[in-house]
């Protein structure tokens, strides 16, 4: 199915291309989260209409996440959770965990969709150096230091 991409896509265009992806992907996700529309002649001539509103409402959200990313670069986040002897977490520390307690600190605008754990969730007491991704383009590092308690 072909698309018009209605903000930037990771890995998929930026605003105002024209792509092909699968059906699925187009119908499930892209369509109803208001990311793309079908190219149709009637979408296009709207597009185009709309395409300096779009362009000015992602310049704002990019350069909204850049101000955040200046105030969350280099922050150290502490949690603390009970852990054995060895240093080995009796759960884990989740995103949902990270993003609250960067919330806690008044970061408020980090959900936890945005933090990036790679390898998992964290399941040992220690720091670690933790991804952000605040837009697209725009992507910090943290400190998250998982304390263990007795």
């Amino acid at each position: 199915m072909q698309i018009i991409l209605m903000e930037k896509v990771a890995n998929l265009g930026n605003l105002g291309d024209v792509v092909k992806v699968k059906d699925g992907f187009a119908r499930n996700y892209l369509i109803p989260h208001g990311m793309a529309k079908r190219v149709t002649p009637e979408n296009l001539a709207v597009f185009e209409a709309k395409r300096a509103e779009l362009e000015k409402a992602q310049a704002e959200k990019l350069a909204g996440a850049q101000s955040l990313a200046e105030k969350i670069e280099g922050t150290t986040v502490q949690i603390t959770r009970k852990a054995s002897v060895d240093g080995r977490l009796f759960g884990s520390v989740s995103t949902a965990d990270i993003a609250e307690a960067l919330q806690a600190q008044g970061h408020s605008a980090v959900e936890k969709s945005m933090v990036r754990l790679p390898q998992g969730p964290l399941k040992i007491v220690g720091d670690e150096h933790i991804q952000v991704a605040l837009h697209g383009d725009v992507v910090v590092t943290i400190t998250v230091s998982v304390l263990g308690e007795q």
